[in-house]
Parts: C-alpha cells; structure tokens; sequence
C-alpha cells in the first residue's frame, strides 16, 4: 500500500533510501539543508520541501537521517521544523545514529504532541543504502512498528523490532562497537602481511574463506588493498558514534577496551586531517605506528 512519506537528510544514505521509497512506489517528499541534493531526486519523482516543517505537512509517516543528536531535535523541533507540520497520529522514523537517552527525550516530546515515534537507527553503509539491503534495528512501540513495518522494507533486508524505545540505538551502539574493533583486526592483519612480503590480494582472497572473515575484511580490505579511502561510513561519523558508545558504558560503569583503543587510533586519523575519509583510513593509522607504507597503493 503506497504511504505519502516525507523524508529529511539527503545525505550519503539519504538519497539512495528516498530513491528505493520512490521506486516503491510511494508519495515521499524531501528535504535537505543544502537544497541541490534533495533536488537531485524530482528526477524520481520527489517533491522538494522548503522546510522541515513543509516536509511533514500531509504526510502519514516522516522519516530522517541527520548526523547527530542535536541535528535531529533541530529538524524535528527547531524554527520550521518538522513537528511544527505534523498531522496527529503521523509516525516519525528517525533513521540517525544518537544517543539512546536523546532519543527517549524525543519519544516523550512527540507523544506529547500525539506523534508516534520510532528510533530505527541502520548499518550497511552506502552499498546497503543503494541496494535497499540495510540492516534496520527499530525501538519503540511494537504496534507502531507492526504499523509500518512495510515502509522500511524497501529500504532494509533484515528490520527487527528490537524492544521500547532507545532499543534500537543501543543496538546500533553494539553494532558500532563490532565494526571498529572488526576493523581493527582487519588493518593489523593486512600490515603483518605487508610487512612480511606477502601478496595482499593474494592473502585476502585466502582469509575471506576463513574463520577470521567478515564484512569489514570481505569490503574495507579490499578498499584498503586497493588505496581506495574514499568514504562508504566517515571517519568522523563513527567517531561520532564510538562517542556515544563510549558515553553509555561510562554510565554502565562497564570497561569497554577494544572500543576506546579504536577510538584512539581514528582521532589520530582526525589530527592528521582524515576525519572525511572512509573508516579504512584507520590503516593510516597503522602505517604511521609501524613506520611503513605502501600497503595501500
């Protein structure tokens, strides 16, 4: 059944989830700061808002995907943002990555308003985005989600409904943690085989049959192997979201090793000015500890 969606942050993975939402077969309307690139989708039939507020007026369900927690309360509550449009029993999707407590703050907030509201926050990177195989972990009320559930299908592979509210960003949170540590065996792994003399493609192709494999290794090896940093998942962005890792664990009181040492080795990536590249560039980081290059060619 087609929905009437507004969609806020043309970002990276923005367009290419508003892109399968048209494709869909749904009315979706969009919205960015910078206005060329919510344009780039009136070729695929979207209609540009001027606003966050006019993003959501008349739609049924208004999804967004900004960078962090004080960028989704500006669109959402912000001057012309989008609560100010919303109908009564509209659904906000936020498809960011923020901190879980912001995120319950906001559930709050819109249900005050008589908005439903969902944190269903996505991995996959941009090649996800683009094949609508995201992976979708989604908190907040289970009817709701159960409601529209068929929206998210264009955009995802695997959408699970992960508990109440903030559910879905602390499992985004783990899901944060496994990458940066994922990648960190990855980089240290491809540096042992360069400084051995061992053929790098040659290596890849062996371990991506192994026990050791992952998705890091299968994609951002390769990527690294072939001097590709250009970014699928900055290294600013998961900065951003180790921040917020790290943040809940010190409440936890839970020691979180791996976590902060990757968080480390991406702020060197930040002082050397990569924080805009793809989180690969950790194995920089590598090559400057080892004293060595020419891994990544």
């Amino acid at each position: 059944m087609p929905h009437r969606i507004g969609f806020i942050g043309m970002g990276i993975m923005g367009r290419p989830m508003a892109r399968n939402l048209l494709r869909a077969g749904h009315s979706v309307t969009v919205y960015n700061r910078t206005t060329s690139r919510a344009r780039e989708l009136e070729a695929d039939g979207a209609r540009v808002a001027s606003s966050p507020r006019d993003c959501a007026r008349g739609n049924e369900i208004v999804i967004d995907i900004v960078t962090d927690s004080p960028d989704v309360e500006a669109v959402l509550f912000g001057p012309q943002g989008a609560a100010e449009g919303a109908e009564k029993c509209s659904v906000f999707i936020d498809m960011s990555t923020i901190s879980p407590d912001v995120t319950r703050g906001i559930h709050a907030r819109l249900k005050e308003r008589g908005i439903d509201f969902l944190d269903a926050p996505v991995s996959g990177g941009d090649i996800g985005a683009q094949k609508g195989t995201l992976t979708i972990m989604v908190g907040g009320e289970e009817a709701v989600f159960e409601r529209v559930k068929g929206v998210l299908e264009p955009m995802g592979k695997r959408i699970t409904y992960m508990g109440p509210s903030g559910s879905g960003q602390i499992t985004k949170a783990c899901n944060q943690v496994l990458c940066a540590i994922n990648l960190l065996g990855v980089c240290e792994a491809l540096a042992l085989a360069q400084r051995s003399g061992i053929d790098l493609e040659r290596m890849h192709q062996v371990v991506t049959g192994g026990a050791g494999s992952s998705w890091s290794l299968e994609n951002l090896g390769k990527r690294i192997i072939q001097g590709d940093f250009n970014p699928g998942f900055m290294v600013r962005l998961i900065q951003k979201d180790l921040k917020i890792v790290l943040n809940a664990a010190r409440t936890l009181g839970l020691p979180l090793a791996g976590t902060a040492l990757s968080h480390q080795y991406f702020r060197s990536n930040e002082a050397h000015g990569e924080g805009d590249l793809g989180t690969q560039a950790m194995y920089k980081v590598v090559e400057r500890l080892g004293n060595f290059c020419g891994g990544s060619r």
